[in-house]
């Protein structure tokens, strides 16, 4: 399938296919808009079966990534970076270091960090090739892993829904099944366990499931089982693509808040979720932490105290979209897109990038 006619391409401003036989290295790198600051979104490792999968992936997330920094209220603008391989057994460093050329070789134009498959000491290796990355142990902003911060940002929006639909101020005493338990969702686990939740949890390596059970007290579920648990709260938090007309109407919890990136298969999807009265919190609304923080690393003065002011926002940005949903009668994830978009319209419209605050009440 060509660029320019893919499902996905939605109007990019830029893709870059990176190859580098010396080590390897096969990667996309997709520039979504830039109207609002500089595209800035981690970077992901992924052994696709196909390079369409890879060029969808990539474009799905860049996309994704505008409409998140939108919603955030960063002066950022969204990109992402896939790397077609194995990250168990295709790293190395000159294969990252030929990465941080190509990403280099942009200009500023994108900013990396890390995503799935990709560790801070990974890009602590791009790093030695280009300025332009996040994420990192060391540096004068440096801020480490932002993976803490998406997963509270995610139980803020957990918070959030949990209120709006089930009228409760906490979460204590729900039952909240997690799929996935990388590393954002292992600290999404701690923080609901810590507030008093009863976890169901799921993963494709059975050594961290087992760790949940001991450490949380954890109930362990199939990972084809997960998403249909009895349930009050199902947070995915692996890959994307699980919200689908298949998988929908098997649903029993009455929430859907977590941090993987493109939960739903295709855009219809978040009418399928209205119409099955399930309350879905946007992806890219609630998952937001991580990107906040690196956006703290990119100003080059990093403030934990903005940092941790905007994700506490993203309770209340999700309860705006709740309530604009059900007044209008629409989809969350429609009215977050409409929201975001209107944003990235407004800072194209008048061509002044990073001054979002002052362009958008």
């Amino acid at each position: 399938m060509g660029v320019f006619n893919h499902e996905a391409f939605a109007d990019h401003e830029q893709v870059v296919f990176c190859n580098d036989e010396k080590t390897g290295l096969k990667a996309i790198i997709a520039v979504h808009s830039t109207a609002l600051g500089p595209a800035a979104g981690g970077c992901r490792m992924w052994a696709y079966s196909d390079d369409d999968l890879a060029l969808c992936d990539a474009l799905r997330l860049s996309k994704g990534m505008s409409y998140k920094n939108a919603m955030a209220g960063l002066n950022l603008g969204g990109g992402k970076a896939v790397i077609i391989g194995d990250a168990k057994t295709d790293k190395s460093e000159d294969l990252f270091r030929a990465y941080g050329r190509f990403v280099d070789s942009l200009g500023g134009k994108y900013i990396t960090a890390e995503d799935v498959g990709i560790s801070v000491s990974d890009m602590e290796v791009v790093s030695q090739e280009t300025s332009h990355v996040a994420g990192l142990n060391s540096g004068l902003a440096a801020s480490g892993d932002p993976s803490p911060f998406t997963a509270h940002g995610t139980f803020n929006g957990i918070r959030a829904a949990v209120k709006y639909r089930l009228g409760k101020n906490d979460v204590r005493g729900l039952k909240v099944a997690v799929q996935g338990l990388g590393h954002v969702g292992w600290h999404l686990c701690k923080e609901l366990h810590n507030a008093g939740a009863s976890l169901l949890v799921a993963d494709i390596n059975d050594e961290v499931v087992q760790h949940a059970v001991q450490e949380f007290g954890a109930t362990a579920v199939p990972c084809d089982q997960i998403l249909y648990s009895d349930a009050d709260v199902v947070a995915p938090c692996a890959l994307g693509a699980v919200l689908n007309e298949k998988s929908i109407p098997l649903l029993k919890a009455s929430v859907v808040a977590g941090a993987a990136n493109n939960q739903l298969a295709q855009a219809s999807d978040g009418d399928l979720l209205r119409s099955q009265n399930v309350l879905y919190a946007p992806d890219y609304v609630i998952n937001a932490g991580g990107i906040i923080n690196v956006a703290a690393e990119i100003e080059g003065n990093y403030d934990r105290k903005w940092v941790d002011s905007k994700v506490a926002a993203i309770y209340d940005v999700l309860i705006d979209i709740f309530e604009r949903a059900d007044k209008e009668n629409g989809s969350t994830s429609d009215i977050a897109d409409l929201v975001a978009q209107e944003k990235i319209n407004s800072a194209a419209k008048i061509g002044v990038k990073g001054k979002q605050d002052q362009i958008v009440a």
